[in-house]
């Protein structure tokens, strides 16, 4: 791997799209493939690849035997592997490789005795338009569509960028009071259930930690942190907004401190996953006395926490990530015009 490299390194994953980071060395493996580990119980590290990559012990190579081929097609096909993988018989001692994969029964819309392809891909397109006009919706609902940088915000990127930031290091209980959170004694399929809006809060390192949504009362307080305390790290650490359900062995951390947002959260979960990575093994692992001693480096004035700074630093980077959601949704809204606009040609010159 290197800080500038641009090929795709995939590993064993099973988030971001199974890539572990980047290289310069020369792709091995082509694109508009499958991806998919053979160490995991089922398919939740199987990924479309698109571009040549390269790949990481243990990980299939899913090179299609036929055509048409593409993201759309991949994605019917890998959320059908998991559906038909979620319940079988794996585990530690009969794992999900080659030969598993090579047996695997997954359901497809056919026609005439064969995959429909045609249906898959126009099924796809309508689901994207969908999420397209939900995502475009949230985005003028939520104000995000700005992602002008204020001059304020442009100094402390660049600021940041040429490392005239003071740093200090500082102990996560300096910031947070960290106990167990308050959790309901009862079996998932007691507390989960579907059409609710009380997220549960799991070990999950994906998903911001939720498992699932429940009817019962939220127990913990929102504008929190919430961490594992059976990882190796703080992978699983994760801003909440709103109160929740906790799980068991999910410690609770409660600010000490004001201002607390979510600006400030994710400076100090990012410095926390920084400062925990590697450090931790199975048999001393990231628990309350771990969280409470670990020491994160702060953007600091005065020796003290500098929340201005942090806020301000984290309101610039989010407009720049939302800056590519909104020319991605924008490019993607006119070619889906233009296909409608097309599709309604075709059909009146067909009249």
């Amino acid at each position: 791997m290197s800080e500038n490299g641009r090929v795709l390194l995939i590993s064993n994953s099973s988030t971001d799209n199974g890539v572990m980071g980047f290289s310069n060395l020369k792709a091995n493996n082509k694109g508009n493939t499958i991806t998919c580990s053979d160490t995991t119980l089922g398919a939740d590290t199987m990924f479309y690849q698109e571009m040549d990559f390269i790949g990481y012990s243990h990980i299939q190579h899913l090179v299609p035997k036929f055509e048409p081929f593409n993201q759309a097609i991949a994605s019917v096909i890998i959320s059908a592997c998991r559906v038909s993988t979620s319940n079988s018989n794996y585990d530690y001692g009969n794992k999900f490789n080659r030969n598993a994969m090579n047996n695997t029964k997954i359901q497809l819309p056919t026609k005439n005795g064969k995959i429909d392809f045609e249906f898959i891909e126009s099924f796809i397109a309508e689901l994207e338009a969908e999420r397209l006009a939900e995502l475009e919706s949230y985005l003028l609902a939520t104000g995000l569509k700005d992602y002008t940088l204020t001059a304020e915000e442009q100094q402390v990127l660049q600021d940041f960028e040429n490392d005239k930031f003071i740093w200090c290091e500082f102990k996560l209980g300096d910031f947070f009071e960290i106990n167990p959170t308050q959790y309901y004694k009862l079996q998932n399929e007691e507390i989960i259930s579907k059409n609710s809006k009380i997220p549960l809060v799991s070990n999950c390192s994906i998903d911001n930690g939720v498992m699932g949504f429940s009817h019962l009362k939220a127990n913990n307080k929102g504008n929190t942190i919430t961490c594992s305390d059976t990882t190796l790290g703080a992978e699983t650490m994760f801003y909440q907004k709103n109160d929740f359900i906790g799980y068991s062995h999910i410690q609770h951390l409660v600010p000490k401190i004001e201002p607390f947002n979510q600006f400030i959260a994710n400076v100090i979960i990012t410095a926390s996953r920084v400062s925990t990575s590697k450090k931790y093994d199975y048999g001393n692992k990231f628990n309350r006395l771990a969280m409470n001693k670990t020491k994160i480096q702060l953007p600091a004035k005065n020796q003290q926490p500098n929340y201005a700074i942090m806020e301000t630093l984290i309101s610039a980077i989010q407009k720049l990530v939302i800056k590519e959601v909104v020319l991605y949704a924008d490019s993607k809204s006119r070619v889906h015009k233009r296909s409608i606009m097309h599709q309604s040609v075709s059909s009146h010159k067909g009249i």
